[in-house]
């Protein structure tokens, strides 16, 4: 039987983006990156 050693640097790396990821949600990063993309489209088009 072989053991399978894990690889610690991509746990830490993955779990290190996800808080990343979160800190971005709860701070309402989503909703002012959509709300910029909706005037730069308005704009394009000639509407805003």
């Amino acid at each position: 039987m072989t053991k399978h050693k894990i690889r610690k640097l991509p746990l830490f790396t993955l779990i290190f983006f996800l808080l990343l990821f979160m800190a971005g949600v709860i701070s309402g990063e989503p909703s002012r990156v959509l709300e910029q993309s909706r005037q730069i489209c308005l704009s394009c088009i000639g509407i805003g």
